[in-house]
């Protein structure tokens, strides 16, 4: 069984060899890869945000409303942003017990399976978060707090990062049933 640190990870994402996937493939890669840059920078900007909110309550009482909200929304678009990318190098939690001890063909229709069922429900997944972006968009809903941002940053970023994910794994699919550049 493996946990994954003791493994050399791939150089780069498996990008399926079909005609019309792999440019479809190649373009979430590079969106994938800048949403992975762009999320190292929120999670850089929540670490100096969180210790400035406690320097400034600690040392000089200063209450600060805002960075709870700010550091959480950037939480929760580093969260979802990066989905796809680690889906494209197959990095998600995954049990091997079952890989071990299975025949290479039925370890790759188990794979198939989990794809499918995967897929199924992150498009699922996805389509709520989009109508939860929606419902926070129309009704103008805002957090309790004093500071009170749009909701809708949050679940716009939940609904796109789960989308990605969903157009990851069903490229995932798509790759596999050509049986050309099957991810690994």
């Amino acid at each position: 069984m493996s946990h994954g640190f003791e493994l050399n990870p791939p150089k780069e994402a498996a990008l399926p060899q079909a005609p019309g996937l792999a440019p479809v493939a190649a373009l979430l890669a590079k969106l994938n890869q800048g949403l992975l840059v762009l999320s190292m920078v929120a999670m850089v900007t929540t670490a100096l945000i969180l210790t400035y909110s406690v320097v400034s309550r600690y040392f000089f009482h200063v209450p600060t409303d805002w960075q709870d909200e700010a550091s959480i929304f950037m939480l929760v678009g580093v969260t979802f942003f990066c989905c796809a990318y680690v889906q494209s190098f197959r990095g998600h939690i995954g049990i091997e017990a079952l890989a071990a001890i299975l025949p290479p063909k039925a370890n790759a229709v188990r794979m198939f399976i989990v794809d499918l069922l995967s897929f199924v429900f992150c498009a699922f997944f996805s389509w709520k978060s989009w109508t939860l972006w929606h419902e926070a968009w129309v009704d103008g809903q805002t957090t309790t707090s004093t500071f009170a941002p749009p909701l809708w940053i949050p679940y716009s970023m939940m609904a796109a990062g789960m989308t990605l994910l969903t157009l990851q794994i069903l490229l995932q699919v798509l790759a596999r049933i050509t049986e050309k550049g099957a991810a690994k």
